[in-house]
């Protein structure tokens, strides 16, 4: 048994902690572990994701299974082009995947999109992850590769879309 509820600044900890404890299984065998480190210490500061939450920058979902959250996802208008909704983050503990979580999230995020007037979900996704069959299962499609630094890092990443 599953609910869905959107974020708050009280479930900043929280989300991270989640981050945290899926991007090393996630990441490690794609990525330095330096990487990882400095990407979820970019990515997933305190302040960041209360900025974000706070200032309604991206709504994040939290889903709890049992009153305990295990996954959570996050998307926004995209800045460059609203009429393009983008899911930031999904990540969902590892201990639950294989569950639906993602699928869940993914579908809530989707109809969040349509009931805002908009057709399109954009993701990005790192070219060697492995989640990126689940987004082809998902109907989502590469548009697009697209390579961005962080620090002194890079992510390279495909960019896919949903048409809904």
């Amino acid at each position: 048994m599953y609910t869905i509820r959107t974020a708050t600044v009280k479930d900043v900890e929280t989300i991270r902690n989640i981050a945290d404890k899926t991007w090393w299984v996630t990441y490690s065998p794609i990525l330095e572990r330096e990487q990882i480190a400095f990407m979820l210490g970019e990515i997933y500061s305190a302040e960041k994701i209360t900025k974000q939450v706070k200032e309604n920058q991206q709504t994040f979902l939290l889903l709890e299974e049992e009153g305990r959250p295990v996954a959570f996802a996050a998307y926004s208008p995209r800045e460059e082009d609203p009429e393009i909704y983008k899911l930031h983050k999904l990540y969902c503990l590892p201990e639950t995947q294989g569950k639906g979580y993602g699928k869940v999230l993914i579908n809530e995020v989707a109809q969040k999109t349509k009931d805002a007037g908009k057709q399109t979900l954009e993701l990005n996704v790192n070219r060697y992850n492995n989640a990126k069959s689940f987004y082809e299962k998902m109907g989502f499609t590469v548009v697009y590769e697209e390579d961005i630094a962080i620090g002194n890092y890079w992510m390279n990443d495909y960019v896919m879309r949903k048409e809904l």
